[in-house]
């Protein structure tokens, strides 16, 4: 045993449980812990521009590899309510990351103390678990405990708030002895399983819907050997998108009413029978249930309880985690398909991937209008970016369309807020993203406004040397809400054009903020595009300032004013506001065809 100051045992015991990257703003009431993070220096340490910012930054660091745990750090008051959006966003995307606050000293709590706040209380409803720790002796339990609530079943947020007083006092504790608690997480029975494929076997058309839980669970090579064996086309949520790739045959294509594809709707149409694993039946994934329902059985795997039945009631329900149902549901499907217990899904396979690989199923994108549409925007990315790019983004009819029309090759590649989906979390979580991963080659995209909510957080990039590259889609609109008030017949308080008085000559009169300025006065670089075929060349130029000087890179691409993206009110009923697929530029490739073809001979 040793005596320290119960500060420091929370710094050793995050040592302990893997942590080597913090997010965070000191101040006077969390500058006990810096002192300890200070005098370890084991985990380092990005100084966010906003406490907002820190916590996506946390998230998008959980995001990027498996195992991660994001910690994002403030001081009492308003940081820890400004970190509540980050909370409630990892809380719907079960994300585990890791809030700790400071807070007034004990005896001062109830006396309306500067910047004391009943936190725990603010945060409960968002996180798995939110606690002020009010006796010193305690935080060495309340932090293996939060390192356990975030790891076990749904993986979630927790919030640990410690008093000025608290983090000072001396305790004794041993870290060589403490060892991390044993994670919990609920596994499918062989008897369940069986009865999964038993159901299975009695369906003409079946689907697997491939959830965001595939993607925590680290399972996504166990779902591919599923659906290979069982021939069973795979549709991905937004969360499970890049658990199997965008051009394997078997991927179906994603279904919704608007992150979705036309022929992932028709295939879910299509289909008489879905085995959802790892995902929670969103409703911008489902519409109505009474649509998405009819016709079709459904299975329902999820790690969390209260999961099963919440939206619609499913024939059949499993308790567990994804990764653990896929490992026995490959190992019970492989011995059934030995003894030729299998189906035979070729023909049904082969009809959806005729869907995929048709142009009539397909939006047009090869538009030559000035200024750009974003559909050639997101053709003009898929020219130039690999298989092995990371897209960040959030929310808003750029990350509509981007899921429209982009494409993703491996898990965790595509990084994206889905639940609550709060204006200015791309930049931050970008920054997360770079950092857990330095020689990733990530591609955030935001429209005007996601990017001006926290386009301050891009000197923290240029600061602590985080490159990448930030495409812009600048239409100088509330695109999605402008887009959504047609139903109320206005287009009100959603424009953000007007005359700059500092004009620049590569900047349209009526497009407002001059991105390009705002980002080189932080410490980045910038160009602008107004033509598709300056998009190929500014990409090779972004490409070589962030070699050279290792800061965010951002292309600003003006847009028309006014697009309106594919989306509807339910899954057989979305509108397509622009024609579909046209030209040879339109089409799927002939590589991606002749893989898919060679894959199911």
């Amino acid at each position: 045993m040793a005596k320290m100051k119960a500060a420091m045992a929370a710094v050793l015991i995050m040592e302990k449980e893997g942590i080597t990257q913090a997010f965070g703003v000191p101040g006077a009431a969390i500058n006990p812990l810096y002192a300890q993070l200070k005098e370890r220096g084991t985990i380092a340490h990005i100084l966010a521009r906003h406490v907002e910012g820190a916590s996506h930054m946390a998230e998008g660091y959980t995001r990027a590899r498996p195992g991660n745990i994001g910690v994002c750090l403030g001081t009492s008051g308003p940081a820890g309510t400004d970190m509540i959006t980050g909370l409630y966003s990892a809380q719907g995307d079960s994300i585990p990351i890791l809030c700790i606050t400071g807070q007034a000293p004990v005896a001062r709590l109830h006396k309306e103390d500067f910047q004391a706040v009943d936190i725990a209380t603010i945060a409960k409803p968002v996180t798995k678990w939110a606690v002020t720790v009010l006796e010193a002796a305690q935080i060495p339990g309340v932090f293996q405990q939060a390192f356990h609530l975030m790891r076990s079943g749904r993986p979630g947020p927790v919030l640990i708030d410690l008093p000025f007083d608290v983090q000072q006092t001396e305790i004794e504790f041993d870290i060589d002895t403490y060892e991390p608690l044993p994670i919990h997480r609920p596994q499918a029975t062989r008897k369940q399983v069986e009865k999964a494929l038993d159901m299975l076997a009695q369906a003409e058309r079946p689907l697997i819907v491939a959830g965001g839980g595939i993607i925590n669970a680290d399972a996504d090579k166990l779902l591919v050997e599923f659906a290979e064996i069982t021939g069973i086309p795979v549709i991905p949520t937004l969360m499970g998108w890049g658990s199997i790739p965008d051009d394997h045959p078997l991927m179906a294509g994603m279904c919704g009413l608007q992150t979705s594809h036309r022929y992932g709707n028709a295939t879910m149409l299509a289909s008489d029978f879905v085995i959802g694993i790892g995902n929670r039946w969103a409703n911008r994934h489902t519409g109505s249930t009474q649509v998405y329902c009819a016709g079709r059985k459904f299975i329902h795997i999820d790690i969390e309880p209260t999961q099963i039945g919440r939206v619609f009631a499913p024939d059949y329900g499993i308790v567990s985690d994804a990764g653990a149902a896929l490992a026995l549901l490959v190992e019970v499907a492989r011995e059934r398909k030995a003894a030729g217990q299998l189906p035979c899904r070729k023909a049904w396979a082969a009809e959806c991937l005729e869907r995929k690989t048709s142009t009539d199923y397909l939006r047009k994108t090869n538009f030559d209008a000035v200024p750009m549409k974003p559909q050639r925007v997101y053709q003009c990315m898929n020219n130039a970016f690999g298989r092995d790019t990371t897209y960040v983004t959030t929310i808003g009819l750029s990350q509509i369309a981007a899921a429209q029309f982009l494409h993703v090759y491996h898990p965790r590649h595509w990084i994206n807020c889905g639940q609550a989906g709060p204006l200015g979390w791309t930049v931050p979580a970008a920054l997360g993203v770079c950092a857990a991963d330095p020689e990733r080659q990530v591609v955030a995209l935001s429209g005007d406004y996601d990017f001006q909510f926290m386009i301050e957080e891009l000197a923290a990039g240029a600061q602590f040397k985080l490159p990448y590259i930030h495409v812009v889609v600048n239409n100088s609109y509330l695109g999605l809400i402008r887009q959504a008030q047609r139903g109320f017949s206005m287009d009100y308080c959603v424009q953000l054009g007007f005359d700059n008085v500092n004009p620049d000559e590569n900047l349209p009169q009526g497009y407002g903020v001059d991105h390009v300025k705002v980002v080189e006065g932080l410490g980045c670089k910038a160009i602008r595009v107004q033509r598709q075929e300056e998009m190929a060349p500014a990409i090779e130029q972004a490409r070589a300032w962030m070699q050279e000087y290792r800061v965010p890179v951002v292309i600003e691409v003006i847009l028309e004013r006014v697009t309106n993206i594919a989306m509807g009110t339910e899954i057989d009923n979305v509108t397509e506001f622009e024609d579909l697929a046209s030209s040879s530029a339109d089409a799927p490739t002939a590589l991606a065809a002749k893989m898919a073809e060679a894959m199911l001979d």
